[in-house]
């Protein structure tokens, strides 16, 4: 029998919930009876599904506040949990729209033989599995799912393990709409359970940290099948001179600290010019002290806990070993704290950074802003491409036009000008990961579900002719 695992309540740090992961065996019948209500999922064509998942919106605005009062016990906090629920509402919608333009039949093309016409069309992956992470559970179990099955695929997800309890509402929501039941199941597990589902389906998707996302592409590797990876980021701002710094220093400290820092996208390292480095700090400096934890009143505050137990000891030793190189602290403890059982970071300004701390060049996932100075654009742009991520960056300049020339030089896949981490609010641009922070095709815009099918192309002889290269 599959034990079960203990979940902690990251307000408390008590284990208050238990999950069971299916067996191997368990997981493969899910995944067979996936796979043959797939064939009718595909065949009923984009105008069912999008009548399908319009179905599933209705139930879920039904079950909204069920929705988010898991996803607050999973996460410790509130206002992210509500926009996480309402933004389902909002993805459900811009797919169907997408899906409706995606599948629209295209007409019969001429080749460069005049007497062969070629006609195209795509076929979806028959079951697509979904791995992701406990920063933003319901939200990124969906930023693949939904586009999957608006292109016909049959999808399992896997959320973490830290972050379970929106799963059983979210199936309840689902076991409404059969329709959709038979093509869409979350299941509960952790490591072991997301390695069974690469063994069991077509396609993978996954969210989360390199070094698991390293596994996750050999083990799909190894089964010869597309791996789509969304991976770690260390997100650099770059702040020039003629900047509005009141602009800069608002943007930047919710940037770097929404979701207590808890999110691929947050700004980790900021570069200011040495001309106005000073002016930038006293205002960063001041803004953040400003902000407060959300304990012990849930609707108070900016800053939630941090939801990961092992991402408490991450942050405490990137602060402990930029504190013991030299940086010096502006704002916060220098460590999290704990309050009520649950675990804190205050927005942690730091100077005197330098590159060989592990604040400057890997991932902290926490409420930590850097800020180094620079001298020039040339060494501003060397600092934001020497790291292994390429995930996202920000510029601030005196002009759109000098940010936007600025951003051309920077490596990574999507770039805010005179504002950070935009992609958290605009999902239509399409964009990579660079380098270590993932691989595949854009998650985001209409080219997204280019990932979940196949193209295929039919070659007809319309003329009754002999072909030229016949014997």
């Amino acid at each position: 029998m599959t034990a079960t695992i203990n979940v902690r309540n990251p307000r408390t740090g008590k284990n208050d919930y238990t999950i069971t992961p299916p067996s191997a065996s368990e997981l493969a019948l899910r995944c067979t009876q996936l796979r043959e209500a797939q064939v009718a999922w595909q065949e009923n064509g984009v105008e069912y599904r999008i009548s399908v998942l319009q179905k599933w919106k209705e139930a879920a605005t039904r079950h909204k506040t069920s929705l988010q009062e898991a996803l607050i016990h999973d996460t410790g906090r509130k206002w992210e949990s509500i926009l996480e629920a309402d933004l389902l509402f909002s993805s459900i919608d811009r797919w169907c729209r997408l899906g409706r333009e995606f599948f629209t039949e295209q007409a019969s093309k001429p080749s460069h033989v005049p007497f062969i016409e070629i006609r195209q069309d795509v076929q979806p992956f028959p079951l697509v599995g979904v791995i992701s992470p406990w920063n933003f559970p319901l939200l990124l179990s969906l930023i693949d799912a939904i586009p999957a099955l608006m292109a016909g695929c049959a999808v399992i997800v896997k959320p973490s393990e830290i972050t379970p309890r929106f799963v059983k509402p979210m199936m309840q929501i689902i076991e409404e709409v059969p329709e959709l039941a038979s093509v869409l199941v979350y299941v509960e597990g952790a490591g072991e359970t997301g390695g069974t589902i690469i063994q069991n389906v077509d396609l993978v998707c996954f969210t989360g940290s390199v070094a698991t996302g390293r596994h996750v592409y050999k083990a799909a590797a190894d089964r010869f099948i597309p791996a789509f990876l969304e991976l770690g980021g260390k997100d650099a701002a770059l702040v020039f001179e003629g900047a509005n710094l009141d602009h800069a220093t608002s943007s930047l400290l919710w940037g770097s600290t929404a979701n207590a820092g808890q999110s691929c996208l947050s700004v980790e390292r900021i570069y200011v010019q040495q001309s106005i480095y000073t002016d930038f700090l006293e205002q960063l400096t001041a803004k953040a002290q400003k902000l407060s934890f959300c304990y012990p009143d849930i609707d108070t505050g900016k800053i939630g806990p941090i939801i990961s137990e092992k991402q408490v000891a991450i942050i405490n030793d990137h602060l402990h070993d930029a504190l013991q190189k030299g940086a010096q602290i502006l704002t916060g403890t220098g460590q999290c704290e704990e309050h009520g059982g649950g675990m804190w970071c205050f927005p942690t300004v730091l100077t005197n950074v330098n590159h060989n701390m592990k604040i400057m060049t890997e991932e902290t996932f926490g409420p930590i802003l850097p800020v180094m100075p620079f001298q020039d654009e040339n060494e501003a742009v060397a600092f934001a491409n020497g790291t292994i991520f390429g995930l996202s960056g920000a510029v601030f300049a005196k002009s759109h036009e000098e940010a936007h020339r600025i951003g051309l030089r920077m490596h990574c896949g999507a770039i805010s000008l005179n504002e950070s981490a935009l992609t958290a609010i605009i999902h239509e641009g399409e964009k990579q990961s660079f380098k270590a922070s993932g691989i595949g095709g854009t998650r985001m815009g209409a080219a997204a579900l280019k990932r979940f099918v196949r193209q295929r192309t039919f070659l007809t002889k319309v003329q009754n002719v002999v072909s030229p290269w016949w014997y």
